[in-house]
């Protein structure tokens, strides 16, 4: 029996350490289906615990927006003011807008049908601003400025606003809702550029929109920017016109597409 009881006992041990590493090894496959699952659930349909906090938060940015709204005063415009006076005032107003308003704050709303994307526009590009939306960078202008208007968003986190950019097309439309104009603008292209390139903020001194999000999905080495040029502007107080940056090279002024 005294050699028999070592002998049992490797036995158990070995036999113990058998079922340890198979559960081991079950409870890896286990986790790594469960990571693949999740990988698929964010690659489909974005990921849906922060979606979950940027959803609260744009509700508390759709009251908010409304009171701002409701509360702003834009300036009245004579009925027969010609479109040069038309953007003079818009372009102060917007001047005026960009002055007051603070980071975070919610300063419009954003709509991209080819993205099927209505949302609160956010002012700043900051980690928490980005949360609760796509946010307008703060060293670009404001819409009716006659200057770059560069939005930023998330494109697998936090709703994910800009999940397929890519598949954005030279004519689709871009509305910036603000609270003294609707300003509608037509995409003319996009560029990838490394993340560090910071002249893409640059403005050139003609109004354009840039929506910007990280390239490729799921990284964040490059950033696919669609630029799209203002065509068409709807002051809250006045005629909706044609801007002069809406006149294309040949002298023609720009297909204005359908007014939200």
């Amino acid at each position: 029996m005294g050699v028999v009881e070592p002998v049992l006992e490797s036995a158990t041990r070995a036999s113990r350490r058998t079922r340890v590493g198979r559960s081991i090894g079950t409870g890896l496959v286990c986790l790594g289906v469960l990571l693949l699952a999740w990988a698929f659930v964010v690659w489909r349909w974005n990921d849906p615990l922060t979606g979950l906090y940027t959803h609260r938060e744009q509700g508390h940015l759709r009251s908010a927006y409304r009171r701002a709204f409701e509360t702003y005063r834009p300036v009245a415009l004579p009925h027969k003011a010609s479109t040069a006076r038309e953007e003079t005032v818009v372009r102060d107003e917007a001047r005026r807008f960009r002055a007051d308003v603070a980071t975070g704050e919610p300063i419009g709303r954003i709509i991209v049908p080819r993205l099927g994307l209505r949302m609160i526009l956010v002012n700043g590009t900051d980690h928490d601003s980005l949360m609760k939306g796509p946010g307008r960078d703060a060293r670009t202008f404001m819409p009716g400025q006659h200057e770059l208007v560069y939005i930023a968003g998330h494109r697998t986190t936090y709703l994910a606003p800009f999940a397929h950019i890519d598949a954005m097309r030279v004519g689709d439309g871009i509305t910036l809702v603000m609270p003294y104009g609707t300003f509608v603008y037509s995409v003319t292209g996009h560029v990838i550029v490394d993340s560090r390139d910071l002249a893409v903020l640059r403005s050139h001194h003609r109004e354009v929109v840039a929506l910007q999000a990280c390239h490729p999905r799921f990284f964040a080495t490059h950033r696919y920017i669609v630029w799209a040029r203002l065509v068409r502007v709807i002051p809250r107080q006045g005629r909706a016109y044609v801007p002069s940056a809406g006149i294309g090279l040949a002298g023609r002024r720009a297909p204005i597409p359908a007014s939200p």
